[in-house]
């Protein structure tokens, strides 16, 4: 009876090692994988020309802007959001030439 005891601690004690083992391992696989995608990304914006760095910046900046119309629209609260703006345009235009 205290053998079985004894192996089912040594059994216990081996889990918990290579659970702590396990854990340090995939700790330290994440510091690589974040210090490898910091140094992709500072790589490939210091080869690009600023010109496309700052249109990439300005489309993600537009992007942001319309997710709020998009995710209206796909979710069937809202018209779509280009002819929703085309629409608007037009209204406008109508309405400024009626004030002439």
């Amino acid at each position: 009876m205290e053998n079985k005891s004894g192996d089912q601690n040594k059994k216990k004690t081996f889990q918990m090692k290579a659970a702590e083992t396990a854990f340090e391992r995939n700790l330290s696989l994440l510091k690589d994988i974040d210090v490898a995608e910091k140094s992709l990304h500072t790589g490939i914006y210091s080869s690009l020309p600023l010109e496309v760095v700052s249109l990439e910046t300005l489309y993600w900046a537009s992007v942001k802007e319309y997710i709020p119309k998009w995710e209206q629209f796909l979710l069937g609260r809202a018209p779509h959001p280009i002819d929703a703006e085309n629409q608007n345009k037009a209204e406008n235009t109508i309405h400024n030439e009626a004030q002439r």
